[in-house]
């Protein structure tokens, strides 16, 4: 079988090696990480920088979308994944193009929090829409969506460690994210110096890279490693993103910490109409209108409060929330993705 991937992101290749396990005899096309095989264009290619560069860049964009259209003529299927700004587009040409060929579209993307009208479009171009949140589904008028499992209940395969006298930091992998956090998160290891403190830094992250962003963290012992850095620390500061849902799964206690640009969190929250920051959080409020953590956004994320939450923090209802959570994920989706892959 030949299979045309649209995977630009590292995570969407993470969870894509995953569904990979449970194929064969799958020959990939497209764009995916160069580890996968022999892409079309390797994922750091596609990387971009913010709106400039994005806008930059767009005259390219649209012409390897073209070669996307040109190369699936010879795929059996498709699999897009994640990165609707890229995909989405694509999806509807791939369509116009090849009406007969399925689509299936992994990853689908936040509808639920900004841009509803994207429903339509998804089930107009996509044969299959698979979700990895058991709520998303409802969004889709058509009811082309289907609750498919969480990719990260296939991955994660560690759980925390409750002796420990650990403190994890994770300061986000966007500059911006940790040029704002991570002055304060150092700040706050200070005031824990009797205790064991890891610095969670993309495996992906050069040394020159670090150097550049991070500055000083010789304060810290570092970690490539997050489940693995998660599992042993009894305690951990987390900017917003999959860290947070991945600490939840694992049942590490956090408190989530983020501090936007004043006119993206004003649009974000009086605009969009955006109440939480947390995946976790989102999750369980559609379930069982409960929270897992504290969201400690903006100004109020000072060294004193951080300090506070780690101290205030409830560990016991953080384990049976985040016990609540697992529940209702249910289960990973690696192998229902592949199964509907290979099915003829």
């Amino acid at each position: 079988m030949k299979l045309l991937i649209s995977a630009l992101e590292p995570s969407s290749n993470l969870h894509l090696k995953e569904v990979l396990k449970h194929t064969h005899d799958v020959e990939l096309m497209g764009i995916f990480d160069k580890s996968l095989g022999e892409p079309l264009y390797d994922i750091s290619e596609m990387a971009i920088m913010g709106v400039v560069d994005a806008i930059k860049k767009l005259r390219w964009f649209f012409k390897i979308a073209d070669e996307m259209v040109e190369l699936a003529k010879d795929a059996d299927k498709v699999l897009l994944m994640d990165s609707s700004g890229f995909n989405l587009p694509l999806a509807k040409k791939l369509k116009a193009k090849y009406p007969q060929k399925e689509i299936i579209y992994y990853i689908l993307p936040q509808i639920w929090a900004s841009r509803p009208k994207r429903a339509k479009k998804l089930e107009q171009y996509c044969d299959r829409l698979l979700g990895i949140l058991p709520f998303e589904v409802a969004y889709y008028p058509q009811r082309k969506a289907e609750y498919i499992g969480h990719p990260l209940l296939d991955e994660i395969q560690v759980t925390h460690k409750v002796d420990s006298d650990t403190i994890a930091f994770m300061p986000g992998s966007r500059k911006s994210e940790i040029s704002r956090l991570l002055p304060i998160f150092k700040e706050v290891r200070k005031k824990f110096s009797e205790k064991k403190a890891l610095l969670i830094i993309p495996a992906g992250f050069s040394n020159e890279k670090i150097a550049s962003w991070y500055g000083d963290i010789s304060m810290f012992e570092i970690s490539r490693n997050t489940h693995s850095a998660l599992a042993q620390s009894e305690f951990a500061f987390i900017c917003s993103g999959t860290a947070t849902l991945e600490a939840a799964l694992i049942g590490t206690p956090f408190t989530l910490s983020y501090i936007a640009k004043k006119i993206d969190f004003f649009i974000g929250t009086k605009l969009l109409g955006i109440k939480q920051v947390g995946l976790a959080n989102i999750i369980l409020t559609q379930y069982n209108d409960t929270t897992l953590h504290n969201e400690i956004l903006q100004e109020q994320v000072t060294v004193d409060n951080l300090i506070k939450e780690y101290y205030n923090t409830d560990r016991e209802i953080f384990a049976k929330k985040a016990e609540e959570l697992r529940t209702y994920l249910g289960h990973g989706s690696s192998e229902n993705v592949a199964k509907l892959i290979m099915d003829k």
